[in-house]
């Protein structure tokens, strides 16, 4: 469902733009010859992720064979160690429901936020009420519920994003989390998604350190209680506008509110 991904890192930008200036290339002849935007080229010397599919470009733009050697990750360390320091890492998920959880949301929300501001980025050069649909581009329009699609403009980005760094603040700080809107429960389950698309296209060693972090990654629905987001927004069901996981009711505080 995710994009095939890998996650990078500030080192590994810098070693991208060192070789990029060692065969003297600007920033737009090194995208051209990626086939990527200028915009992401940039996103890639500053440590972004990548997604798998462009590695060979950016791989022939570089003239290099392959990546450098542990890509993306810190050699010697497994991704609890790795991840520990995350500023998204949550103690309240890797005490309640497994560190995988912990590493799955630092990893996920790291990505999931990457695409959302990719996808804002492009949307603001457009008309008002534009939406994903009409970019060339989108990372998460197949991830989605596709009955909203004409719904995912620019202030819809920007609210879901607002969303995110609220979740990877509190959780950062080992607050107790639930979700009590349907957005929170989306973006929850899509850090999970990118997550997971991670650990089963990465290296060898991610593979590994993710087979014995222990826990299902059923997690998510552990924390829901529930499977509601699947069931009707990834379903093939067509929801009427008075059902509380249609569109407009996705910011509204629906669950979880006895304990509030």
């Amino acid at each position: 469902m995710a994009p095939k991904t890998i996650l990078s890192n500030e080192d590994f930008g810098k070693k991208i733009k060192v070789r990029r200036n060692e065969l003297r290339l600007t920033i737009e002849e090194a995208a051209s010859r990626a086939g990527v935007g200028v915009k992401t080229w940039c996103r890639y010397e500053s440590g972004g992720s990548i997604r798998k599919d462009k590695c060979k470009g950016i791989c022939k733009a570089l003239n290099w064979r392959s990546f450098p050697d542990n890509a993306g990750s810190e050699p010697g360390k497994n991704l609890i160690e790795e991840y520990k320091g995350h500023e998204a890492w949550s103690q309240f998920l890797a005490d309640n429901y497994g560190v995988k959880a912990a590493v799955s949301f630092a990893v996920g929300s790291d990505v999931l936020l990457d695409y959302i501001e990719q996808d804002l980025s492009d949307l603001a050069s457009m008309p008002v009420g534009s939406h994903i649909g009409q970019l060339n581009t989108s990372f998460i329009k197949m991830d989605l519920p596709a009955q909203f699609l004409m719904r995912y403009t620019y202030d819809f980005l920007y609210q879901m994003k607002c969303t995110l760094v609220h979740l990877r603040r509190s959780l950062s700080i080992g607050r107790m989390v639930k979700a009590h809107t349907v957005m929170e429960e989306l973006i929850i389950y899509l850090c999970n998604e990118e997550a997971m698309a991670f650990m089963e296209v990465s290296d060898e060693r991610v593979a590994t350190d993710s087979k014995n972090l222990g826990y299902s990654e059923d997690w998510v629905f552990d924390m829901f209680d529930d499977e509601d987001i699947i069931t009707f927004l990834y379903s093939n069901s067509n929801l009427e506008e008075d059902h509380p996981y249609f569109f407009t009711h996705w910011n509204e505080q629906q669950f979880y509110m006895d304990n509030e």
